[in-house]
């Protein structure tokens, strides 16, 4: 299989394009796109996890994440664009919960087959936990007031500027605290043992090239993906919810699901709640809000305020994830609840 990848993926990043160009039809047109962008993902993870060897955990995990999260960016970017506001903050409700139940419960129940007890940093665990709750405070605040009635339109949209802007205040201050101040004290020494004696698929030079590489092809594949959604959901009968929830938020986030796992196999569980938890984090500190400002660019006004369901399962995500993963240690068995807690969500949504 390994010897078909480079293959398959210049195949289906080529057909891809054929397909958006020729006009193959819409569900054609996303079969392929959807195809083309797990590969490239599959390549972004690769070269993600090779640069990480290079920039040590902590870079790594934070680029991993990232350049995972660089796919649902430029997803919601375009999605924006076209003024599919509800796709979008679908889209990242369920990258938030898609990490958080099925990447790092697919991690810790893989990996668990395999090692009895995974265990990473417990400061970063507890640290990693506080912010989820941040997360949930700065989403759930904003929308109880606008849902009383008593704030005017403009007002709701000066909330989310507001709320916007104080969480990647909070995003940089995570990265100062983790990567500066308090780096020696997040460092997670199993995973750090665990990197002995491995050799990175490539050279730091060539890491880099095929990061870049695959980034662009993620933004190719996405732009053609994003231009199918409403013809494929009516098609099909799916509300905006369920194919923002799941359906894009399970490609843009193939990066992640590969990653993650494949750590979790090498017992380096730690990195693997790295690019879990710290994708979500990711999203909901920075992503979410830097699509506020992004909105404003193009003259379409984006609020920060999620719907009652979405918040429901953000609220739950963080609960289950927050309970497991705090002592600093996953079995199988952990892996398990997180994943059933996903089939859940995802039966409920597909109803709405």
């Amino acid at each position: 299989m390994k010897k078909l990848f480079y293959p398959l993926l210049i195949l289906t990043f080529v057909l891809s394009a054929v397909a958006h160009f020729t006009h193959w039809g819409p569900v054609p047109e996303f079969m392929m796109s959807g195809l083309a962008i797990l590969f490239a993902a599959g390549l972004l993870g690769k070269a993600t996890e090779s640069v990480a060897h290079y920039a040590g955990q902590r870079v790594g995990g934070l680029l991993n994440a990232t350049f995972g999260n660089a796919a649902e960016l430029i997803i919601a970017i375009f999605l924006i664009k076209e003024g599919l506001f509800d796709i979008v903050k679908a889209s990242l409700t369920g990258a938030i919960i898609g990490n958080l139940l099925l990447v790092l419960g697919a991690s810790a129940f893989i990996g668990g087959l395999k090692f009895k007890e995974q265990k990473f940093n417990v400061h970063l665990a507890g640290q990693n936990a506080s912010l989820m709750l941040l997360g949930i405070i700065a989403l759930f605040i904003p929308a109880i007031f606008v849902k009383t009635e008593h704030i005017s339109t403009d007002n709701t949209m000066t909330i989310s500027i507001v709320v916007a802007a104080f969480l990647i205040f909070a995003y940089a201050g995570w990265l100062t605290y983790s990567m500066v101040t308090h780096k020696d004290l997040l460092e997670d020494h199993v995973d750090t043992q665990a990197d002995h004696g491995e050799e990175p698929s490539w050279s730091r030079g060539m890491s880099i090239v095929l990061l870049v590489v695959a980034t662009v092809m993620v933004a190719f594949v996405s732009e053609w993906l994003v231009h199918t959604l409403d013809t494929f959901s009516s098609r099909f009968g799916l509300s905006e919810l369920f194919v923002g929830a799941f359906v894009v938020a399970i490609v843009g986030n193939a990066a992640e699901h590969s990653a993650a796992v494949m750590l979790a196999l090498k017992n380096k569980m730690g990195a693997a709640v790295e690019i879990a938890v710290g994708s979500s984090l990711q999203i909901a500190l920075f992503v979410a809000p830097v699509l506020v400002f992004v909105s404003l660019l193009f003259g379409n006004e984006m609020n920060l305020i999620f719907s009652t369901i979405e918040l429901a399962a953000i609220g739950v995500a963080v609960l289950i994830a927050t309970s497991i993963s705090r002592d600093g240690a996953t079995t199988w068995f952990e892996g398990k609840l997180l994943l059933i807690v996903y089939v859940i969500l995802g039966v409920s949504f597909y109803f709405v």
